[in-house]
């Protein structure tokens, strides 16, 4: 793992919560972008060297609803960068850690993505992402 690519923040409302972390940063978001098959909207901000990312659940089935109905606002996951997410994966597999979804699926910013579940991480749910590259 290369470094914390982000760190994901569960909010019941996006646009108030983009309000809230300007005035906390002093930056404005960067990019808002919804993935409709997670159900969620989110919006990045760059704060030095690292990323929040904010995420709003767009329908009452979506995993952030869920959390945010069994938890309330607050850290949803830690994001790694990698730079080869099979790799990883397999590399994961074999350490014993159990994966939500062993295929990786295109997530925001440009990313595949696969997530840990947090029963094998403390408690804690672990994304890895690697940057989307075309192939030329």
């Amino acid at each position: 793992m290369n470094k914390i690519e982000h760190i994901g923040i569960a909010v019941k409302e996006l646009n108030a919560s983009n309000t809230l972390f300007e005035k906390l940063l002093g930056v404005p978001h960067y990019k808002k972008e919804e993935v409709e098959s997670e159900g969620v909207k989110t919006s990045f901000f760059q704060a030095g060297p690292n990323k929040i990312e904010l995420l709003e659940a767009t329908n009452p089935e979506s995993p952030i609803a869920k959390f945010l109905e069994k938890k309330g606002e607050g850290i949803h996951h830690i994001a790694f960068d990698v730079a080869d997410i099979h790799a990883e994966i397999a590399r994961l597999k074999s350490e014993g850690f159990i994966l939500i979804n062993e295929i990786p699926k295109k997530g925001a910013d440009n990313k595949l993505v696969v997530f840990l579940h947090p029963k094998a991480t403390n408690g804690v749910l672990i994304e890895l992402c690697q940057e989307i590259r075309s192939e030329v």
